[in-house]
């Protein structure tokens, strides 16, 4: 059995689409849902879908053994990073070597490291004149978006695109590839 942690801190579309692609495959369980925000939308998706949820603050993440022993205790095997915005700290990128991924709504190497989030990112691609923008799914290490690329699509950023037009259209490539690439890439296909 593969054990799932996802760490969210936003709306949770992506979780809820992990949670439901993965709730019928019998060698993988989504096992809890981390967040560092107490009012995030993720929480009501998780709930709903019968999946557990640990609120923490920072304190906790970055200066304690506390995460990582829950993770720990829990057999949790892989970490899915899901809109979540803080930097991993070392302890658990040495726990999980290879099994924290993210997902970035831009192709990188272009368009990531701290604050390139959510609509900073569709902005800064648009004022840039860019022709295409995408999604990569990548492994964690310790800086933001630098880890090993394992996938990524692309779609055109066209004339007349604001950060929300754009936004969709990412937000349409997430829901079509995260949980499939995930599965292939716990599952070893």
């Amino acid at each position: 059995m593969n054990n799932i942690a996802i760490f969210a801190s936003g709306s949770g579309t992506n979780a809820q689409r992990l949670i439901e692609h993965f709730s019928p495959i019998t060698d993988t369980n989504i096992s809890i849902l981390l967040t560092n925000k107490r009012d995030a939308g993720v929480i009501e998706r998780a709930k709903k879908l019968g999946v557990p949820v640990r609120i923490f603050d920072r304190e906790e993440f970055y200066y304690s053994e506390n995460i990582v022993s829950f993770l720990q205790n829990g057999g949790i095997d892989w970490l899915i990073l899901a809109g979540f915005l803080w930097l991993i700290p070392s302890n658990l990128l040495k726990i999980f070597p290879k099994r924290i991924v993210n997902i970035h709504p831009a192709l990188l190497p272009k368009y990531g490291g701290k604050g390139m989030y959510g609509m900073n990112v569709h902005r800064a691609v648009i004022d840039a004149g860019e022709k295409e923008s995408g999604i990569t799914i990548h492994y964690v290490d310790g800086e933001y978006d630098r880890g090993s690329i394992i996938f990524q699509a692309a779609c055109p950023v066209e004339k007349g695109d604001t950060p929300e037009i754009l936004a969709a259209r990412i937000h349409e490539l997430e829901y079509k590839y995260f949980p499939t690439v995930m599965e292939d890439l716990i599952l070893g296909k």
